[in-house]
């Protein structure tokens, strides 16, 4: 249908913010927002208070047809004021209508969808854009529902102050005007009652605020700690602690349950309070008019205008008042998602940041220090130049400092001091789209999207046609369990979805899948974080001779706590305690007979020693 579809394309909701990162401040938020849907807005007021207006000519047209007909006959009636009345019925049936339809489609068509999920688009195009670390000291859950439960609360929010506070002020200070035309003391009630209600907004909206604030941070921590729980739901099987999660859970059930009782408690008195008014509001009115009517000193249209108009305020008010109560519950919602959304982002490019220009793929680590804001340190002082097509090993026990080294390069972390060089470019100086592109990198934690095996696999080239994804599967020793997949939806082969973190796979199934991502990449620079630990030895050896493939022209990085699968890289860097202590060929080193021969010996001969021990005290 023509005017939905056109009110339907007034907002588009994955436009990017013309601005950048949402401010801090709770209306400069809200503007950053409203100002890209500031017309819809400004519809919405102005079609609020021509509905206001025309709905404060109801208890006028009431009482001027209680004036008509008690004062002409019934003859003479229709012929002489047929003008007068079907304007009334005009207004009522065709512009009043029309009007709302107006209202209604600027709200429904144009704002609620549009506005929602504009404000969730562009917030979620900022989270993601976070630096790693940001996403590791919050709940992904409270992160999504943050993103997802701000943009309801701000179009909710501007609606009803368009279409709620905007409406008392018109309808409230044009029933006051009105009746003061006629007779001030009409006024006087009505006026009375305005007062009064503002006073209870004054007492009660600060603390529906704060309390609707707490509410919303029950929530977040409540949703936080459900969605933690789902998502190791292996672990809590694992050690049959669904008890503890409960316990775990039961504690920001408890809070929220609080928290919300608080809330309420304050809007039952808050109606109480208010019913009270209304009350008195319908019937000192009533008294007035009937007073006024009695010494003769209004008609009685004016009486049939007062009642309604005084039963149409009390309505109105406790509309008015819930919807009030709605605006700030939903104001404490914004400020809870500006806790995650209007955070300045961390490890932002450098505003003359230029694309990575990779020619040969040389890496130097130039007196690096890096300690993640500690006084202690994780890497002192590294000076490392991998040359171009060099295969470097990296060896050391755990805490060594390995993954801090590939963080830094991939630059999810800035160094503190020194800097990372490739091919001669500042990778501080670049962009992390173009440096992070340039890099393939296969994790011992292999996570898989919540997608198919085709788009896990494509992830590494977007545009790839199916044959490359079957060709890059079929060299990770994958295509043969991919071709056996069946999910939970009948769908098959690279058809399949993964599960959750691809959860519906095994450990090296993933890592297969991961590989095949990391081929179909071909980046220049590759980096094996313990690519193969998931693999049986028979599809770890038949892998390694693709990762040899793969690696030929590359310049690589691998990480590994078993020597066998790095033995034969072209140089391996032994570190310790953040440093570097030892470099050279796997030969080399032996001959050293340093650390790094130590830890061969003790993982080459282990077994046999072990066994040894064991069989001594016979």
């Amino acid at each position: 249908m023509l005017p939905f579809r056109f009110f339907e394309r007034l907002l588009e909701p994955t436009a990017v913010s013309p601005e950048g990162a949402p401010p801090e401040g709770l209306s400069a938020f809200y503007w950053h927002y409203i100002r890209q849907a500031r017309w819809l807005v400004f519809a919405l007021f102005i079609s609020g208070a021509v509905v206001a207006l025309l709905d404060l000519l109801i208890p006028i047209f009431i009482g001027r047809i209680v004036n008509l007909v008690s004062t002409h006959p019934p003859a003479t009636i229709l012929a002489d004021y047929w003008p007068e009345l079907a304007g009334m019925a005009a207004v009522q049936l065709l512009l009043r209508p029309l009007v709302l339809l107006i209202q209604n489609l600027v709200t429904h068509q144009s704002v609620i969808a549009g506005l929602s999920n504009l404000i969730r688009w562009q917030s979620h195009w900022h989270v993601v854009r976070q630096g790693w670390t940001f996403f590791q000291n919050d709940f992904a859950g409270r992160i999504a529902n943050r993103v997802m439960q701000t943009g309801p609360s701000i179009r909710e929010s501007v609606v009803s102050a368009a279409n709620a506070v905007w409406y008392i002020l018109i309808y409230g200070g044009s029933a006051i005007a009105v009746l003061a035309s006629l007779d001030l003391r009409l006024a006087a009630p009505v006026a009375g009652w305005f007062l009064a209600y503002l006073a209870l907004m004054r007492y009660f909206v600060p603390r529906l605020r704060d309390r609707a604030h707490k509410v919303s941070d029950a929530k977040s921590a409540l949703t936080g700690k459900v969605v933690d729980s789902y998502t190791n739901i292996l672990t809590v099987k694992l050690f049959a602690r669904a008890q503890d999660e409960d316990a775990f859970v039961r504690l920001s059930v408890d809070g929220h349950t609080l928290a919300h009782r608080n809330i309420l408690r304050l809007l039952t008195f808050f109606s109480l309070v208010l019913s009270t008014m209304n009350a008195s509001l319908v019937v000192a009115m009533g008294a007035v008019a009937i007073w006024l009517w009695s010494v003769g000193e209004v008609e009685v249209g004016i009486v049939a205008m007062v009642l309604p108009l005084a039963w149409q305020v009390a309505n109105m008010s406790g509309w008015v008042a819930f919807n009030i109560a709605g605006i700030f519950e939903n104001v404490g919602t914004v400020q809870e998602g500006m806790k995650t959304i209007a955070v300045p982002r961390t490890m932002r490019d450098h505003t003359k940041a230029e694309p990575l220009n990779i020619e040969k793929g040389g890496i130097r680590f130039e007196d690096v220090t890096f300690g993640y804001g500690t006084s202690k340190g994780v890497l002192q002082s590294i000076n490392l130049n991998i040359r171009p097509g060099e295969r470097i090993g990296l060896v050391g026990p755990s805490g060594a400092g390995k993954s801090t080294m590939v963080n830094l390069l991939l630059r999810f972390f800035d160094v503190e001091s020194g800097r990372i060089l490739i091919d001669g470019q500042d990778i501080s100086q670049v962009t992390q789209e173009t440096l992070r592109a340039n890099i393939a990198m296969v994790t011992q934690d292999t996570s898989l999207l919540h997608r198919s095996i085709r788009d896990n696999i494509r992830y590494g080239k977007p545009d790839a046609a199916d044959a490359e994804i079957r060709e890059a599967a079929a060299r990770a020793h994958a295509l043969e369990f991919i071709e056996e997949l069946e999910d939970w939806k009948g769908r098959r082969g690279f058809d399949a979805q993964v599960g959750e973190r691809g959860v519906k796979l095994s450990g090296g199934q993933r890592q297969r899948i991961a590989l095949a991502r990391v081929i179909l990449k071909n980046a220049p620079i590759l980096v094996l974080d313990e690519a193969t630990s998931a693999l049986d030895s028979e599809v770890e050896a038949a892998i390694q001779e693709q990762l040899n493939t793969l690696m030929e022209g590359r310049t690589v990085i691998a990480i590994a706590h078993r020597l066998s699968t790095i033995a034969r890289m072209d140089r391996l860097v032994i570190m310790d305690t953040g440093r570097i202590i030892e470099t050279g060929t796997h030969a080399e080193l032996l001959a050293r007979d340093g650390v790094y021969a130590r830890m061969w010996k003790r993982q080459s001969g282990g077994f046999l020693e072990s066994g040894a021990a064991m069989k001594a005290p016979n």
